[in-house]
């Protein structure tokens, strides 16, 4: 009965001081095991790691990368426009300098808050002395003689991010700082205008395009009225053209039947005289048609030697 009572007290002592002794650390974490706040050991390696029960504390750390996500901030540029700058930065605890970290920082929330100071103030340095285009990353328009466009991307806005990150970097581990940290990168996740400067930009881009537009329709009326008068201009020389050549032809024609008249005429002028005459009764005697002449005239000598006959 005793033997059972002693094991069920070694049971429970074992319950209840066994997790106070030991502990397990991940192969992802850093371990610092203080007494009363101060420093006794550290573990970087994974495994099961011994304490002293109830005095000792064992404070974890990640040793992955780390991302500090900051609250976006209004920033004035070069030309004081106002952006809003929504940034992060990943940084990562150097594993031999964990010490460090615990006796500068103590919590990775305080880390993350330290840092988040750090990299806005160079961010806002940085911005504050380029101008909008440089800070977005956007596009250049080079105008080079006589107007030509030449589109060309620049690398402005990675420059200030690795301005930003050196300088944070630097920042952390200089000797009144030494955190035992490493900044890796730091990024703009967005860089906005505020909503009420928004409008105002979006109408002198709506300006500036209806400008390119009336450009561009400007230069195509220009080509067009080109075209037309090229066009108009060979109308005209085609149909000059074909109108001498028409009255070329038509004169030619002429000249050809009255040729073939004369040559018909002098072979049997009396018969050419009487076809004359046989036309001009046709003009002249229509229906009903009264006409008064004298017996002698001349139109009537066929009608004459016809009735003659």
């Amino acid at each position: 009965m005793k033997l059972g009572i002693i094991a069920i007290i070694v049971v429970i002592l074992l319950a209840v001081i066994g997790p106070q002794t030991l502990f397990s650390v991940d192969q992802t974490q850093l371990v610092v095991v203080t007494r009363l706040g101060k420093i006794q050991n550290t573990h970087r390696s994974s495994g099961l790691k011994f304490k002293a029960p109830f005095i000792d504390k064992v404070n974890t750390f990640d040793r992955r990368i780390l991302r500090v996500d900051m609250q976006p901030d209004t920033m004035p540029d070069k030309e004081k426009e106002f952006l809003i700058i929504d940034a992060y930065t990943r940084y990562r605890i150097i594993p031999k300098d964990v010490t460090k970290f615990f006796e500068k920082l103590r919590t990775q929330n305080s880390a993350e808050d330290r840092i988040g100071r750090i990299v806005i103030s160079a961010l806002r340095q940085e911005i504050g002395e380029r101008t909008k285009e440089e800070i977005i990353g956007g596009i250049r328009v080079v105008d080079p003689d006589e107007g030509a466009r030449t589109v060309v991307t620049t690398d402005t806005r990675q420059e200030i991010l690795d301005r930003v990150k050196n300088a944070t970097d630097k920042a952390v581990k200089s000797p009144e700082n030494d955190w035992g940290i490493e900044i890796l990168d730091v990024r703009i996740k967005r860089a906005d205008f505020p909503e009420a400067a928004q409008q105002n930009i979006f109408n002198r881009m709506r300006a500036e395009r209806e400008r390119i537009s009336r450009e561009f329709r400007a230069e195509g009326q220009r080509e067009r009225d080109k075209i037309e008068a090229a066009v108009d201009k060979e109308k005209t020389i085609l149909l000059a053209e074909a109108g001498r050549l028409s009255n070329l032809a038509r004169g030619e024609g002429e000249a050809k039947a009255i040729e073939i008249f004369a040559t018909a005429l002098a072979q049997n002028p009396e018969f050419y005289a009487f076809q004359r005459s046989l036309e001009a009764y046709k003009k002249f005697f229509t229906e009903n048609t009264t006409v008064i002449l004298s017996s002698e005239a001349e139109i009537f000598q066929y009608l004459d030697n016809q009735q003659g006959n």
